[in-house]
């Protein structure tokens, strides 16, 4: 068996059971018959969860040393970064999978307009949409991820900042948070994140998010409530980019698009 260390607050999940396992408790390595999986006593990969961030480790002294790294990073728990992080996008495109969701989306919603990417990262959402004729400046606080962005396009304005407190002393048309950004970050922060980002919004602008949902996360009531306070009124919410419904009970994603309380109507 495996103790789940202690360190940092580490969680572990055992992704064929799909259920959390709380800091200390024991991984058992062969599992019964009765669970209906064949026993196993080969070593097993199991899901490494600190805030909102994970990563996949093999033993028990993996846990202990990416605790430990990540608790020290000034910047949080962290998964692939810069190029690494962008080959999953780049396995999905060689494997047919379209990969351009947000992009349909927010492009649609945009008419054409400016866009602004709050949380850009490696840039694939902000790329897509400056290939697209738009006008978008990508914003994000991770120098690693960001610098692949810049090495992709070059061309285009990268801001490195926080969204807290950016001020790019000008509005757009859309400014997007794809890439669950809203419970990235933060605790506590969401509310000021948002009201800095409405003020980069014009008169008619559109706020877009998408965020995974469940238990612990940052919730679509605070959420709604946040963007009432600085005069934004719900337009939209989907389960997906596709725009597939939104149905409350059981979601565990929403496409959210906030207006101008007196747009909307």
């Amino acid at each position: 068996a495996m103790l789940v260390s202690h360190d940092a607050g580490v969680e572990v999940t055992k992704p064929e059971f799909s259920e959390q396992l709380l800091v200390g408790d024991t991984v058992a390595i062969a599992w019964r018959v009765s669970a209906g999986f064949a026993p196993r006593v080969a070593s097993f990969r199991v899901q490494l969860v600190q805030g909102h961030h994970s990563e996949w480790v093999e033993d028990a002294q993996d846990i202990a040393t990416v605790a430990a790294r990540n608790a020290s990073d000034p910047l949080g728990p962290r998964g692939p970064r810069g190029d690494e992080y962008d080959q999953r996008w780049r396995d999905l495109t060689d494997s047919g999978e379209g990969i351009h969701g947000e992009a349909d989306l927010i492009s649609a919603l945009s008419a054409g307009g400016s866009v602004l990417d709050a949380g850009c990262g490696t840039g694939r959402v902000a790329i897509e949409l400056a290939r697209r004729g738009h006008e978008v400046i990508g914003v994000d606080l991770d120098p690693g991820m960001l610098d692949t962005a810049r090495a992709k396009a070059p061309e285009l304005e990268w801001h490195l900042a926080d969204l807290l407190d950016i001020d790019l002393a000008r509005t757009f048309d859309l400014v997007a948070l794809p890439g669950n950004v809203m419970i990235f970050l933060s605790p506590g922060t969401e509310a000021d994140v948002v009201a800095n980002m409405a003020r980069h919004l014009a008169t008619d602008g559109r706020l877009v998010t998408g965020f995974q949902l469940g238990e612990g996360r940052y919730r679509l009531v605070e959420f709604d409530d946040a963007a009432a306070a600085v005069g934004l009124e719900l337009e939209h919410r989907w389960s997906t980019w596709s725009r597939a419904p939104f149905v409350a009970d059981g979601a565990d994603y929403a496409v959210s698009v906030h207006r101008r309380a007196m747009a909307v109507r």
